[in-house]
């Protein structure tokens, strides 16, 4: 890694305090490169603070790109003079950026220990002189008065790879009590069948029961019945929710036992915040939301104890009732202030700030499910991935990206280098099924390094296809501890992570998904190379000798294509392969 300056921020300026508040900023902890302050802001009675701002420059010395938790393949640099801050809060991103450069080293992570409030944050150079100016600005969301706040700031500079920054504000921030992450049940990290992209909102129940059979025998575990279960409206909308009573599957606590018997674990969607203006709780709850001017339905308020009240029974007695072992709890981001919401802790809201009351919402809900069932799974999606999230659901899914393999690839990396020991799923694999066996199985091993989530109509693939995910599926089984607790390093951020390995207990697992010479570093004892692209061959360079393999070479059918002895002597090798195939070698040992 190329060396980093010994001193590589400015001084921190604060900016933007008004009078009667107090500021102060203290070093708590410096050691190998990593610096954390307290900040604190204070006055002598409540008041709504102004924005303040923390301010730095970093010189622009190996700066490749800026990671931020959801910037997809915007990892570019900016420039000073363009684009909106990084928004972070409760239920949007993490408080967390990181400069990496042009070897993949980081520059610079900085990271805030607040998570529920909003924060705005940036990282973006300044062509007059070269540097990046960089802040944390709080109090830029008017919400409550305050006499004390305090939160904690992290500065790494350490060369090593970035993604061993990014693991290390996970650690972090799971050290502060108010974000010590949920418990995660094993059906969490096990492949699951969705019904949306299949179906949609239009469920065929029947159909669904033969579907599920399917994908158990196939290796998935349970499914998730997303929209459509609630309402026999297939409008794509969001007119019902609210009461969230099956019209569509009005016996459901029969229907779960029947998908229970198929071996499947069962959870139900719901879109949290959205009460429709067809529904019942609509007229209950009048006067009682965010804003009714929202795309898709008016937005239940959190901050009314009613309103957490009744959502919290829902869930309750869904689970209860219909024996449910799981929830999708969706567009949890769309809890936010709008131009109309009304402000302050009066008529009969309890909370004046939404995150807190967000808050409070989840850390409810989450801790009256577990007492039911201490194993129920709780997926949430991006971009509510943040630390404060992890307390509440144990899945963690990428954000939606139908039959679009390389953003799903790319999305899984990012939540995975912040989520610790939560569950990162796929967004849904889906393809035409006209497709070819070989461009298919792009979308299911492009997520590999995520738990898969199926979303296809398995009666209506070819059996090309099915033999393809049954492979692929047991594969991933078999190995999934190696995939999913593995020191996970992806690289090339600007590249979209065109390789990505793991290693556990002597397995090492190489994705390749694109044309790049495959650095092989170390000698496990088993080595997998994933040919996750549509080219035949991958080329391997050894830093050294490691020694002979025994080699076993499939397509993406799990046909065996050759074995063969595969020498990794030091220096460049091409192993023919089939597209999305996979190269499996076996240390051979040594003769005495």
């Amino acid at each position: 890694m190329i060396n980093i300056l010994a001193k590589p921020i400015s001084e921190i300026e604060v900016q933007g305090v008004q009078a009667g508040v107090r500021t102060s900023l203290d070093e708590l902890y410096r050691e190998d490169g990593v610096v954390v302050y307290n900040f604190e802001v204070s006055s002598d009675a409540p008041l709504f603070p102004k924005p303040i701002t923390l301010k730095w420059r970093v010189p622009a010395l190996n700066v490749k790109g800026v990671w931020k938790p959801t910037a997809d393949f915007s990892k570019r640099i900016q420039a000073d003079w363009e684009l909106d801050h990084m928004e972070s809060r409760i239920s949007i991103d993490a408080p967390v950026i990181s400069l990496f450069g042009n070897d993949d080293s980081n520059v610079l992570t900085f990271a805030c220990s607040n998570a529920i409030n909003k924060l705005e944050l940036n990282a973006r150079l300044r062509e007059e002189d070269n540097y990046f100016y960089c802040h944390i600005t709080f109090f830029s969301e008017l919400e409550q008065p305050i006499e004390n706040f305090q939160a904690q700031l992290r500065f790494d500079y350490t060369g090593s790879h970035f993604s061993n920054q990014l693991k290390a504000v996970s650690k972090w921030w799971e050290s502060f009590e108010a974000l010590k992450p949920a418990y995660v049940p094993a059906v969490a990290r096990q492949p699951l069948y969705s019904t949306w992209y299949q179906f949609h909102q239009d469920l065929d129940l029947s159909l669904l029961l033969e579907e599920c059979q399917s994908a158990y025998d196939l290796g998935y575990r349970a499914v998730i019945i997303d929209d459509g279960w609630q309402t026999k409206d297939t409008n794509r909308g969001y007119d019902y929710t609210g009461d969230w009573t099956p019209d569509r599957i009005p016996n459901m606590a029969e229907y779960v036992s029947q998908l229970h018997e198929t071996g499947m674990k069962v959870a139900l969607w719901y879109s949290v915040p959205f009460c429709g203006n067809k529904s019942k709780a609509y007229q209950q709850f009048k006067g009682k939301f965010l804003t009714e001017d929202h795309r898709w339905a008016p937005v239940f308020d959190p901050r009314y104890p009613e309103v957490r009240s009744y959502l919290i029974d829902i869930y309750v007695r869904a689970l209860k009732e219909w024996n449910l072992d799981g929830f999708k709890l969706d567009f949890i981001d769309d809890f936010h202030l709008y131009p109309e919401t009304p402000l302050g802790q009066k008529d009969g809201r309890d909370y004046a700030s939404i995150n807190d009351a967000v808050d409070r919402l989840m850390t409810d809900v989450g801790n009256e499910l577990r007492a039911i069932n201490p194993e129920v799974f709780i997926e949430f999606r991006q971009r509510y991935i943040g630390p404060a999230m992890r307390k509440y659901g144990n899945m963690l899914r990428a954000f939606d990206c139908p039959g679009d393999a390389t953003m799903n690839r790319v999305r899984i990396a990012d939540i995975r280098m912040l989520c610790g020991n939560t569950a990162v799923h796929a967004d849904m694999i889906t393809w035409h099924r006209e497709e070819s066996v070989e461009v298919a199985a792009l979308q299911l091993v492009n997520t590999l390094f995520g738990v898969p989530q199926l979303s296809v109509l398995l009666k209506d693939i070819p059996a090309s296809h099915k033999q393809m995910v049954k492979f692929y599926t047991s594969y991933w089984n078999t190995y999934a501890a190696v995939l999913t607790e593995g020191n996970f390093v992806p690289t090339k951020p600007l590249a979209n992570y065109p390789l990505q390995k793991v290693t556990k207990d002597e397995v090492t697992i190489i994705g390749v998904h694109d044309e790049f010479i495959v650095p092989i570093t170390e000698s496990t004892n088993d080595i997998h190379l994933l040919n996750a692209q549509i080219a035949e061959e991958l080329v391997l360079k050894c830093s050294e000798d490691l020694g002979s393999f025994e080699g076993s070479i499939f397509d993406c059918q799990g046909n065996l294509v050759a074995e063969k002895t595969i020498v990794l002597s030091k220096g460049v090798l091409l192993i023919a392969v089939p597209p999305c195939g996979i190269v499996m070698l076996k240390k051979q040992k040594a003769v005495t």
